[in-house]
């Protein structure tokens, strides 16, 4: 519990001057809560017995209590009312429960502004800090992670901990406060009745702590049953056109309602645990009154006339108790709060605490990639047990357009991967220049990396927007320089909007070779000395994929070119073909040294081009 508070408080503390701000008004709050009472009943005898009675009230309070009640009385001043046509006194005196309320609306509102504001900016810095931590995880946490999860966790499970920080926090001061008071006042009116009154109270701590018990269990699959809704949504949204073609809209909806319904059933047990100890709070404190009310009404028969409870005593002290009541409920609540909370910042901060698997440099060195020659020096690497490169030893001079080639598995784009530093090798090193990439940081490296693969990725924004991602801060006349060098001007301007048309989610409202070709001038405009081709052209039809080629080609002029291919007629040209076989490159040579050779290369060649 103290490290969960502990966390959470180190994104509360820029922002403590608000937040202590928030809590002092809500210990203001919980103070004028008592001067309340105390006004109430000096009214109520103003009216009805035309003086106070305060100071002779108090001197009657029980010895253990008589240096708070001596206090209380020299902060009370006791006056007689006003004469019957008095307008004015007694509009003053009338008027104090009205402008005290007035004081204590007020800070209540300002220590719910400032806590809040306190929690949304937290809350926003948590949101902030694990989406970016996010961001910079290497590839491989990504291949293992729910899409959905990690949009609950940065969403829902911290809008959990909002409550924590905004209303949580600043009740567990401010309740406490007004019960304190409350309670000195009744038991500084009369001790007995007090007394009466609470006896009931411990019993409210047994549902309190069964039920507390079984809240963080519920909210944790609370927060997990949420992650997997919207990991179903995330999916069946994104991949809408598999679902309609295999009709499988209601084998997602039966599995959406199934999810939905454990998601109730467990929260369902939340809002248990919450409300049934605050429900019995409500009737132990409602058997409290009639327990008080029957001492009264036995006071009544069976004690002298001077030693019986006044009205305007009973009445106030019936309003402390209502009064008293309320933060008891919501401070019980805390409990139960704190507990869902701390489920949620566990999902949380066990995300902060993942360490990226590439580790940048303590001392990083300049990468100067252009006319650099790239080596791959015993290189290996595994995503698990098994092995996907083995041994590799490979040099690229500088310009070079080398192609890698293969049946899938075989470790060709795991090669690329590598040169990115989406992983590291578990063994050897890749060096751009002589520098090995490890001493490098991923930022520096990838700046001198540019990247076409067959999954084009462009965001829901517009021409223009996804072009300039390339190189952020370009110009007008750059955008449109990449768009013509990429053959994509044309049909760019064919549209209403021109660069300002939308490409709609994953540019769903281009072709695939429209897509393409934003991918290219995007590489184009970046104008990295490096660059990596993924299959950029496998997904498209003929005519795409002619019109995409003369792009590439024009793309890796004077570039150092990884281009990995499925399609041996795009990469006949290359200066050196790389064939790999299970993890090993097995041959290395130009198109015609290959076919001639009759090895593994050919009978790929044979199989594409004869068949």
């Amino acid at each position: 519990m103290k490290d969960f508070l502990r966390q959470l408080w180190g994104f509360v503390r820029p922002y403590r001057g608000r937040f202590f701000l928030g809590l002092l008004c809500g210990i203001g709050y919980g103070l004028v809560n008592g001067v309340l009472l105390f006004t109430v009943r000096m009214v109520v005898q103003l009216v009805f017995s035309h003086k106070t009675d305060l100071h002779t009230q108090l001197e009657k309070a029980p010895h253990w209590i008589h240096p708070v009640s001596e206090r209380l009385a020299a902060l009370v001043p006791e006056f007689d009312a006003p004469k019957a046509d008095d307008t004015l006194g007694w509009v003053l005196i009338i008027g104090a429960i009205p402008a005290i309320m007035l004081v204590r609306n007020t800070l209540q509102y300002l220590s719910i502004y400032f806590t809040n504001w306190s929690a949304m900016h937290a809350i926003a810095d948590i949101r902030t800090k694990l989406f970016s931590h996010l961001q910079n995880l290497s590839l491989g946490f990504f291949n293992k992670a729910s899409t959905g999860d990690l949009i609950a966790r940065i969403t829902n499970d911290t809008q959990v901990l909002y409550g924590i920080v905004g209303s949580s926090f600043a009740s567990a001061v401010k309740d406490p406060v007004t019960i304190i008071c409350m309670l000195t006042y009744l038991l500084a009116a009369n001790t007995t009745l007090t007394l009466i009154s609470i006896v009931v109270f411990p019993v409210c701590i047994v549902p309190i702590v069964i039920f507390g018990r079984k809240v963080r269990k519920s909210a944790r699959a609370v927060q997990e049953y949420n992650s997997d809704l919207t990991n179903l949504m995330h999916e069946s949204f994104t991949g809408n056109r598999v679902v309609k073609a295999y009709n499988l809209e209601e084998t997602v909806s039966s599995e959406f309602r199934s999810i939905t319904k454990k998601y109730v059933s467990q929260m369902m047990r939340v809002v248990r645990a919450n409300e049934i100890p605050s429900q019995m709070m409500e009737f132990f404190g409602a058997a409290g009154i009639a327990l008080v009310f029957l001492y009264v009404q036995h006071s009544m028969q069976f004690l002298p006339k001077d030693q019986q409870p006044k009205s305007e005593d009973f009445l106030t002290f019936v309003l402390a108790i209502v009064m008293m009541y309320p933060p008891i409920k919501a401070f019980t609540r805390l409990h139960n709060q704190v507990h869902q909370a701390r489920a949620a910042s566990e999902r949380v901060f066990e995300l902060l605490a993942i360490q990226n698997t590439v580790v940048e440099p303590t001392e990083p060195k300049m990468l100067h990639a252009s006319h650099a020659d790239i080596e791959f020096q015993n290189v290996d690497f595994n995503y698990g047990e098994k092995p996907v490169l083995r041994n590799i030893n490979l040099t690229v001079k500088a310009g070079q357009l080398v192609a890698f080639v293969g049946q899938s598995g075989s470790g060709k784009t795991t090669l690329a991967n590598l040169l990115l530093r989406f992983y590291d090798p578990v063994g050897g090193v890749i060096k751009i220049g002589g520098v090995n990439i490890r001493d490098v940081t991923t930022r520096d490296l990838r700046n001198q990396i540019a990247v076409v693969t067959q999954e084009t990725v462009l965001f829901n924004d517009t021409i223009r927007r996804n072009i300039e991602l390339g190189r952020p801060g370009a110009t007008n006349e750059e955008i449109i320089a990449a768009a013509r060098h990429a053959h994509a001007y044309d049909f760019i301007m064919e549209k209403p909007e021109g660069f300002e048309a939308v490409v709609g989610e994953k540019g769903m409202q281009l072709s695939g070779g429209q897509r393409q070709r934003l991918a290219i001038a995007r590489a184009m405009l970046k104008d990295a000395p490096v660059l990596v081709l993924d299959e950029a052209t496998s997904a498209l039809d003929t005519e795409s994929e002619r019109a995409v080629q003369v792009a590439l080609d024009e793309l890796t002029k004077g570039r150092t070119t990884f281009c990995i291919a499925h399609r041996l007629s795009t990469i006949l040209h290359a200066d050196v073909i790389v064939v790999m076989n299970e993890g090993r490159i097995v041959e290395t040579g130009r198109h015609e040294e290959l076919v001639k050779r009759g090895g593994t290369y050919q009978k790929l060649y044979e199989l594409q081009f004869k068949s």
